[in-house]
């Protein structure tokens, strides 16, 4: 059998094999990851794998910033159209890059305590990020020209072998560090140096260009305009980050079954998340001038329902908590159904009526349904087991409808700049007047990073 087995593989059309190997490599690389993680969480402190978690957030967001994620959409694109001159245009991509990293981490150097207190971050762990978004560009640079090329070996050895060393590194420096967070992160740049650097001298050789006008301009006026879709994924990265932040500090109240504590931080956390999307929408109209070109200016009202839609999906998962925590998983099925089977529903039905920009609307709708199911399963499943309920009804309403209210004031105001700078000093003269409130969050979420 295993002889036949060998026969009908080899006799498997190259594309075939290589899509084959390109699975399991993706399957093993996740795979190692997930055994990884019991061991970190448990050489780690719970604040401590929360830092990391929001350190690893931050590198993401990093990396659109400062590298355009040009190894991503327009590099594979590229080596398609440039098919007669792809070793160059691969080596000029990389020299690219090259240049944006290295111009950012001048910027980083000369203000970096400025940049250390917005981002939170010592200077090890900022050097280190900035090293990784040159590292992983490398390697997807490389990875892409092997996927297009159907060049898969040795693409799956070098994917396995930084898959592995990456937790083995990491676990001797977390076990043997004081600075447990930092050792964590420095042992991916570590080994991500080390395995991909000799990537980048390999498509540098191959193609013998560092600077080239026409590949560099292709690939800026590309990917520049997709910068809004890229950072709109900012917002729920933030989201994701706090969350993760939060997360055990929530379950362990609810194991103790001090479920009253959780309010004042679910509360501050909400708020958080509401002035943050609130930024945006009132910016938007700038923030898509800035990254695209007139044409896309259409893009800036679809910006609104997609940041408020960003604020429910916070909410839900303060309220799917509960359902997590007590194994509740056929009533987050429900939920998921529910709000799958709407979304389809109202695009399918309003879509071919109102354009495409109306999809920003069905998204924020079908996610105000989904927050206000997994509330009321919430409430149920506290009513059965802690005979309490941990949010007030009226402060989460009064949270809500002001976020609600004050984006679509926002979104009004994109008929005028006059109006909307007018709505933004009114909210900025009421923010600072409650800047001691905002204070107060924030040091709410710092107490929580700490250990339990």
């Amino acid at each position: 059998m295993l002889v036949s087995i060998r026969n009908k593989y080899r006799h498997l059309p190259k594309q075939v094999k290589a899509s084959l190997w390109f699975l399991v490599c993706a399957f093993f690389e996740k795979s190692i990851s997930i055994i990884a993680t019991p061991i970190f969480t448990r050489i780690m402190s719970t604040s401590e794998y929360g830092q990391f978690n929001v350190l690893y957030s931050w590198l993401t967001i990093v990396t659109i910033i400062v590298s355009l994620n040009l190894c991503y959409g327009v590099y594979t694109q590229g080596l398609i159209k440039f098919s007669h001159d792809r070793r160059r245009y691969s080596a000029a991509l990389q020299g690219l890059t090259v240049v944006l990293v290295l111009a950012w981490t001048l910027v980083y150097l000369g203000f970096r305590d400025f940049w250390n207190s917005v981002f939170s971050l010592t200077t090890a762990q900022m050097l280190a990020m900035l090293l990784m978004v040159w590292t992983s560009s490398v390697f997807n640079f490389w990875a892409g020209e092997r996927r297009v090329a159907l060049q898969y070996k040795s693409l799956v050895m070098v994917t396995l072998l930084v898959a592995i060393a990456k937790p083995l590194v990491g676990v001797l420096l977390v076990v043997y560090a004081n600075d447990k967070v930092t050792a964590r992160f420095l042992g991916l740049a570590l080994v991500e140096l080390v395995g991909y650097t000799g990537l980048f001298f390999v498509q540098m050789y191959r193609g013998k260009t560092f600077f080239s006008r026409h590949f560099w301009r292709h690939a800026l006026m590309f990917n520049i305009p997709l910068a809004p879709h890229y950072l709109s994924q900012i917002m729920i990265l933030f989201n994701v980050a706090l969350s993760q932040t939060l997360s055990p500090w929530i379950y362990q109240k609810i194991k103790d079954r001090r479920v009253a504590d959780i309010a004042g931080v679910a509360y501050g956390a909400l708020v958080l998340i509401a002035v943050v999307n609130l930024l945006l929408i009132a910016f938007a109209p700038e923030i898509v001038s800035i990254f695209a070109p007139r044409a896309y200016a259409k893009a800036t009202w679809i910006v609104p329902p997609i940041a408020m839609s960003v604020f429910f999906i916070f909410a839900f998962d303060l309220f799917a908590k509960f359902e997590f925590y007590y194994e509740r998983t056929s009533l987050i099925m429900i939920a998921s159904v529910i709000g799958a089977v709407l979304n389809v529903a109202l695009n399918y039905w309003l879509i071919p009526i109102l354009g495409y920009e109306v999809a920003g609307y069905t998204t924020l709708i079908c996610y105000v349904m989904y927050a206000a199911v997994h509330y009321w399963f919430m409430n149920r499943i506290c009513r059965e087991k802690l005979d309490t309920l941990p949010y007030d009804r009226k402060i989460l309403g009064m949270i809500t409808l002001t976020f609600l209210a004050v984006g679509f004031l926002f979104l009004g105001g994109y008929h005028s700049v006059v109006l909307r700078y007018l709505l933004i000093l009114i909210t900025a003269v009421v923010g600072f007047s409650k800047r001691d409130y905002l204070m107060t969050i924030v040091n709410q979420m710092l107490r929580v990073r700490k250990p339990i």
